[in-house]
């Protein structure tokens, strides 16, 4: 029975100093008393205005790398050299190779051009050598393209890729 008693004892000392030290912290941290408003002139409300303690004020956080990456920023769209997979040009430049497809292919001054549909459902006129958004055109036949895309895998040993993309109707027929 004294056990009890001294152990209810303990615990209500233990609770009375952990209370007070809250308030005594509570004390310190908070914010200086705000100045006497000056004397309302205007309305009632523009006083309790004044009365309201401001809000404080939030403190400006900032990550510092020291060489790693910052853990709340999205994975998703960032390849090996840092770029951000939203960012992409006008035209055939800002579509890859999985997103095209060969409509046909002419010949204009004495060079064959293909024309091509992207994912716009617009058709964009090509030449040998332009770019891609992961690879270029290396040449362009009478069935098709040849593209050499650029393999972004850092575990390939194989960094670039030859692509045929052959006309629409060519491929239907296999």
């Amino acid at each position: 029975m004294r056990t009890l008693r001294t152990t209810a004892l303990v615990m209500l000392v233990t609770s009375a100093t952990a209370m007070l030290a809250a308030q005594q912290t509570k004390a310190s941290v908070a914010p200086p008393p705000a100045k006497p408003a000056p004397p309302a002139t205007t309305a009632p409300a523009a006083s309790a205005d004044a009365t309201k303690p401001a809000p404080p004020a939030a403190e400006a956080y900032a990550y510092d790398a020291a060489g790693r990456r910052d853990p709340f920023l999205s994975l998703i769209g960032i390849g090996a050299d840092g770029k951000n997979g939203s960012k992409r040009g006008e035209g055939p430049a800002g579509m890859s190779i999985a997103e095209i497809s060969v409509r046909g292919v002419l010949e204009s001054r004495g060079k064959l051009v293909a024309m091509v549909m992207g994912p716009d459902n617009k058709t964009y006129i090509v030449h040998q050598g332009d770019k891609l958004l992961d690879g270029n055109i290396k040449s362009i036949t009478p069935q098709g393209l040849v593209i050499e895309q650029e393999v972004n895998d850092p575990l390939s040993v194989i960094k670039q890729r030859e692509i045929r993309k052959l006309l629409r109707g060519l491929e239907d027929a296999k």
